[in-house]
């Protein structure tokens, strides 16, 4: 039977050998030693198809992925999973055969193996993609909330928990999100989530200093609401986290959409309703994907072009506790990336970089956050702390609420103070 690896095997020796028969053989995923275990892992997830966070994320420790310039043998293997839907193109079950998992119907059986004890050493929920119900402001209603309380149902029971690490956002309800944090402390268990663009190569590659007096900052961006801005919030968090005094927290958010986006624009400054016309033309000068009209090349768009390329413009003001100024920007047909700039106090120029996100099928970025997703689930412990995401979750949350009302949004729930780490998080190699 011819095999993936038989196939890569066979494919690099019959090149070499027209390369004069070099002795030279590719290197696949290193296996671990011999006296390692690996630890054994659960999948959650509501959808696993080509192109779902499922197929970018849980088949990285199913056959490796690469970082740092090598290929990488995962030290969890997946023993069980528990999938949510299935649809035509469903991929589970030919991974499941192929890898020799199974498939539980519930996410009990699924962490313990199909026995009457929790049977795997680490979990990973995936509730992202499916169809579902939305709220009233246009939220999906993953079942993250639902997935972990099974997960946590099962640790009180069998007297045991296991670290888990959540894709994106805790959910879609603020006080849903925060229970999951509460569990994970009353519990003791390692709880991490989040986006992949933090751990994403940065072109140039830079991060904000630390300790750094900053004024104002903004995320420019691609995608819509309830989806991208959440990624777009976390470019913006993991920088500004390690701003002077470390983070406090936030205000208010005031969201804005369609006119109110082109009014924010039209006024200039923050002061007057807008934002820094040079942190936008900073974002702009970062983009790799910048729109232009036909035969023109790296022409700085004017704002008739900007109306005329954006249908539909969302933005997040926000207001930090410690009078830090956030914008992000969803700008469909202008950009089609993730662009960072901030004012700092005593720099004449933006500080500005890139995001950068490497093309499909690889989707090289997604790797680097199961990188930091496998650190967690096989040590216990957090690289980075929980508190960004629940701070991003609440932040997504106020505002496609703020958007929906058409009204700034106070959030005093969103006073949450934590120390980022001394040390960059970023891919850098």
């Amino acid at each position: 039977m011819t095999t993936r690896r038989n196939f890569l095997d066979t494919a690099g020796r019959s090149v070499l050998a027209g390369l004069g028969g070099a002795s030279l053989v590719f290197a696949g995923p290193q296996p671990p030693l011999a006296s390692e275990r690996r630890l054994r892992l659960a999948v959650l997830t509501t959808e696993w198809r080509y192109h779902s966070h499922a197929w970018h994320m849980a088949e990285r420790f199913l056959a490796g992925y690469p970082t740092g310039g090598r290929w990488h043998q995962p030290r969890l293997q997946v023993v069980s999973a528990y999938v949510d839907q299935f649809p035509e193109n469903d991929l589970s079950r030919q991974r499941s055969e192929e890898f020799g998992f199974p498939i539980y119907g519930s996410v009990a059986d699924a962490l313990r193996c199909g026995t009457d004890k929790l049977a795997v050493d680490a979990v990973l929920l995936i509730g992202e993609h499916g169809k579902y119900e939305q709220t009233e402001y246009g939220q999906t209603k993953y079942p993250r909330y639902e997935l972990f309380r099974d997960a946590v149902d099962v640790f009180r029971r069998d007297g045991r928990s296991v670290p888990i690490f959540n894709d994106k956002h805790l959910s879609w309800n603020w006080e849903w999100a925060k229970q999951m944090y509460d569990w994970s402390r009353e519990l003791g268990f390692a709880l991490d989530a989040g986006s992949s663009l933090p751990e994403t190569w940065r072109m140039p590659a830079i991060d904000l200093p630390a300790g750094a007096d900053t004024e104002e900052v903004m995320c420019l961006a691609m995608g819509g609401m309830d989806s991208y801005d959440f990624h777009a919030l976390e470019v913006i968090q993991c920088m500004v986290e390690r701003r002077r005094g470390g983070e406090t927290g936030v205000q208010w958010v005031h969201g804005l959409s369609g006119a109110g986006v082109w009014q924010a624009l039209d006024a200039g400054n923050w002061g007057q309703g807008g934002w820094d016309e040079r942190l936008f033309a900073a974002c702009l000068a970062r983009s790799q994907t910048l729109h232009q009209a036909d035969t023109n090349s790296h022409r700085l768009p004017t704002v008739e072009q900007i109306r005329q390329w954006v249908q539909d413009p969302v933005a997040y003001r926000i207001q930090y506790r410690d009078g830090l100024r956030p914008t992000m920007l969803l700008m469909n047909g202008l950009v089609g990336d993730f662009t960072f700039a901030a004012r700092l106090r005593g720099r004449s120029e933006p500080l500005s970089t890139l995001f950068y996100l490497p093309p499909v099928p690889n989707v090289a970025y997604s790797a680097e956050l199961m990188s930091r997703a496998e650190e967690t689930l096989a040590t216990g412990k957090a690289r980075v702390p929980i508190e960004r995401t629940l701070l991003t979750t609440g932040l997504v949350e106020a505002g496609v609420r703020s958007a929906g009302l058409g009204r700034r949004v106070e959030t005093p729930h969103l006073h949450i103070s934590y120390r980022a780490p001394a040390e960059s998080q970023f891919a850098n190699q």
